[in-house]
């Protein structure tokens, strides 16, 4: 009997990744600008690789999944030039975390990132596999490169990449958006409101009428469509991957940056 996708929203619910706690630390910790920027430039950089939908649409309606197409179509055209307002969102919340001004100017995206990767430099340069270049630690490569199979056109790569596409909207949705509000706004530390218009981006995502909520509805009504005995093992198998690859980013993350306990020299191995 195949799995329903009710079974795949169980599975990524029940996954550590869905509730990891690093953005509580986040607000616990009260991290200084210097980690807040690190943070930032690995998320960023993350978020940066789930946007672009590469041949996955086309792809979906080669293989006769046409409405499953047009509903993935929906949600990466939604994500276009989110880009700009996520650093302008980190440039301001780094400036309020130093009280001073480090960024002088929160819409000039490139000035921004390049800022955030120094302070990465700064505090994860040592921890084996950070890549001096892109200033990105090995598991945010992980995390990015599960949605390389976008560029692939075959079938396998398709429903891996539906099940991947699940597990992104869902924990984009209930978690790293909720997670940021969390530790950006409901904290206080930063003085910061979803009406400031730096935080769009937050404000954009966030609730009911958010588009991550509209995504993550696009995501199960595309996956549960052409869930079967024959397609499932694959979708799973992009479904875990994604999962397993965030939370061991989240791992690292939490341990390196927010003092959560675990050595980030031993993650840094997984």
């Amino acid at each position: 009997m195949p799995i329903a996708i009710e079974d795949l929203i169980s599975r990524v619910r029940g996954h550590r990744c869905y509730n990891h706690p690093i953005f509580d630390h986040w607000a616990e910790v009260r991290p200084e600008s210097v980690v807040v920027g690190a943070l930032f430039h690995q998320i960023r950089s993350f978020c940066d690789a789930t946007r672009p939908g590469g041949k996955f649409p086309q792809a979906l309606a080669m293989h006769k999944f046409s409405e499953e197409s047009a509903l993935l179509q929906e949600i990466i055209e939604s994500e276009e030039n989110h880009g700009p307002e996520l650093a302008t969102m980190a440039g301001y919340i780094v400036n309020r975390a130093a009280g001073h001004v480090v960024f002088g100017d929160l819409y000039d995206q490139e000035l921004v990132e390049r800022g955030l990767k120094e302070f990465s430099d700064q505090l994860l340069k040592s921890l084996p596999g950070y890549d001096p270049r892109t200033g990105l630690l090995a598991q945010t490569r992980r995390a990015r490169a599960v949605f390389d199979g976008r560029q692939q056109a075959d079938r396998e790569s398709t429903l891996r990449n539906l099940g991947t596409a699940l597990a992104l909207e869902m924990v984009s949705n209930r978690h790293l958006i909720p997670g940021e509000k969390t530790a950006l706004v409901d904290a206080g530390i930063y003085d910061a409101s979803l009406e400031d218009g730096e935080m769009h981006y937050l404000l954009e995502h966030w609730g009911e009428i958010g588009a991550e909520q509209q995504h993550e509805k696009n995501a199960i009504a595309a996956v549960g469509s052409v869930l079967n005995e024959d397609t499932e093992a694959l979708v799973l198998e992009g479904l875990d991957g994604f999962l397993d690859a965030l939370v061991a980013l989240w791992d690292v993350l939490d341990s390196a940056l927010l003092a959560s306990g675990r050595p980030a020299t031993e993650l840094a191995s997984v």
